[in-house]
């Protein structure tokens, strides 16, 4: 799916790719104001999501992250008394940057990013 999609142009004449790739970095917001990390894509996506099948399937993949992001760390933090949730709560610190770093590099050139440890809430 390596395409421009000119047709939709979200927030004022954005590019598509780059609303997008900007949906994948909004995650990073909330290092800077809590909670808006989980907020700002949630919103761009859902305001945005019946004008643009692209945007929809960025959107879910975001979403499907944050909730299974969650999820892997409650598992991480109860782990942590067998010792082996360490390793994973760092794993997953470290996915939790990776992860959508990649997504927007790839939504820039025009290409879709399945987050491979996803689990599937949204289809």
């Amino acid at each position: 799916m390596n395409q421009n999609y000119p047709e939709f142009r979200p927030w004022g004449g954005m590019e598509l790719n780059q609303f997008c790739m900007l949906m994948h970095l909004s995650q990073f917001a909330g290092y800077i104001v809590p909670l808006i990390g989980i907020v700002l894509p949630i919103v761009m996506w859902l305001t945005n999501k019946d004008q643009s099948y692209i945007v929809d399937q960025h959107g879910k993949q975001i979403v499907n992250w944050m909730i299974s992001s969650f999820i892997y760390g409650i598992l991480g933090l109860i782990l942590t008394c067998a010792i082996i949730g360490v390793p994973l709560l760092i794993g997953l610190a470290i996915l939790t940057i990776v992860f959508p770093i990649i997504g927007a590099v790839k939504a820039a050139e025009g290409n879709f990013y399945k987050y491979p440890i996803n689990i599937k809430f949204i289809a």
